[in-house]
């Protein structure tokens, strides 16, 4: 998709306040190209060593001096003294791409990197926050800075439980007070944001299951373990049965990604084996889904007489937004571009591990809309032909830097 060429600021809008830190035209344009080619170079996470390097290279242009993760990709960069009493605000971009092909055709930004594509938008989020360090950075160095700032440049957002518990564990929350962050939405136009009070993403688990049995001939069903029927008893009662264990309103869903079993069309296999995540949206519900899960397994293939493996790897909590720093988000958006470029957004069954900083500071995250104005197709998440219209990195700019503006 083309850039949206529009350089509408708030200063332009009658009746707005005017902030400083607008988006000036050839760091838009350079934003964009940036972008792109972070696009055709997606890296999966923990690799992320060409994107780590060209950020990094970025900042240091402006007279920066970040400081690249000891785990080894991401990066933090202060802009502004700390006094090291007031917290620094913090904004949050993830940096890597997904294990999956780019699907586009006809686009000059295309992935070069075979089975990899930023299909998350997570090139948008990269842009988005170095593009308001640059533009804070400047304000910092004319003395209109209010409050000192933090870029978080964090990798492996898709590696569960998420690259954001190693990158706390890495100090990137030292001195930090509020954190916030944004998410490409495709079902939200461009020039618009989506926000929340209280949760806005889902808990998400991942699950691997191991059934085992002798095997045998399928003329012989009842001399051994039928795995292809245990398997599929399992696929389907077990995410019914752990929906009836808990509150409905909780929305905890179990959803198959894969299984596998079998060679060939006589023979009953001994091995058998499932893979699919578990969501929740409320963290109670998260916390028992574990037990929960195990039991229904268990009793399920125990019908069967399968002998069970579970790996049950813990994932993300729900992403639950500070009221506070919510308005932050409402008061920023509303002051760059009016009180109707803000819409209220349902939580989403998606997982996202920014909730990881908000175990430890307040903070909230917004849904930046992506979406071509009037277009109809809908190009979600984690697909091959996701694209976004890149007007919206001029909206993140300045959403994130009238938030550092506003921040009190």
């Amino acid at each position: 998709m083309s850039a949206d060429t529009d350089s509408t600021s708030d200063a332009d809008r009658p009746g707005m306040p005017l902030l400083p830190g607008t988006l000036p035209d050839a760091l838009r344009a350079e934003l964009i190209a940036f972008r792109r080619d972070m696009h055709m170079h997606p890296e999966l996470g923990n690799q992320e060593f060409r994107t780590t390097a060209a950020i990094k290279t970025r900042l240091e242009k402006a007279g920066l001096r970040p400081q690249v993760l000891k785990l080894g990709t991401g990066l933090i960069c202060d802009i502004g003294t700390w006094d090291g009493v007031r917290p620094r605000l913090a904004l949050r971009a993830d940096i890597d791409g997904l294990p999956i092909p780019d699907m586009k055709t006809g686009c000059a930004y295309r992935s070069t990197v075979p089975d990899r594509a930023h299909a998350c938008g997570h090139d948008v989020h990269t842009s988005v926050v170095l593009g308001a360090g640059l533009v804070l950075a400047g304000m910092d160095r004319a003395g209109t800075l209010p409050h000192p700032v933090r870029l978080i440049f964090q990798p492996a957002e898709e590696v569960l439980p998420g690259g954001a518990t190693d990158a706390i564990a890495a100090g990137v929350l030292d001195g930090v007070g509020r954190i916030i962050g944004v998410h490409c939405d495709p079902r939200v136009d461009a020039g618009r944001i989506g926000l929340r009070h209280g949760p806005i993403t889902s808990a998400c688990d991942r699950l691997d299951i191991s059934l085992d049995g002798p095997g045998g001939h399928t003329a012989r069903p009842h001399l051994t373990t039928d795995l292809v029927i245990a398997a599929a008893k399992v696929a389907t009662e077990v995410p019914a049965l752990v929906a009836r264990r808990v509150d409905a309103r909780s929305g905890l869903a179990l959803t198959w990604g894969r299984i596998e079993s079998g060679h060939a069309c006589n023979v009953i296999p001994q091995h058998a084996e499932l893979s699919g995540t578990v969501r929740c949206l409320d963290l109670q519900s998260w916390r028992l889904a574990p037990d929960l899960v195990h039991a229904a397994i268990d009793e399920v293939a125990g019908l069967y007489r399968a002998k069970t493996e579970i790996t049950y790897v813990r994932g993300v909590p729900p992403v639950v937004n500070d009221p506070q720093v919510t308005k932050l988000l409402r008061d920023a958006m509303t002051a760059r571009r009016g009180a109707a470029s803000v819409q209220d957004t349902e939580q989403s069954l998606g997982g996202e591990d920014f909730s990881w900083y908000l175990e430890h500071v307040p903070g909230a995250m917004a849904r930046l809309g992506v979406r071509r104005p009037g277009e109809r197709t809908v190009r979600d998440l984690h697909q091959g032909d996701f694209d976004v219209d890149e007007s919206s990195i001029a909206v993140g700019v300045e959403l994130f830097t009238a938030a550092a503006i506003l921040d009190t």
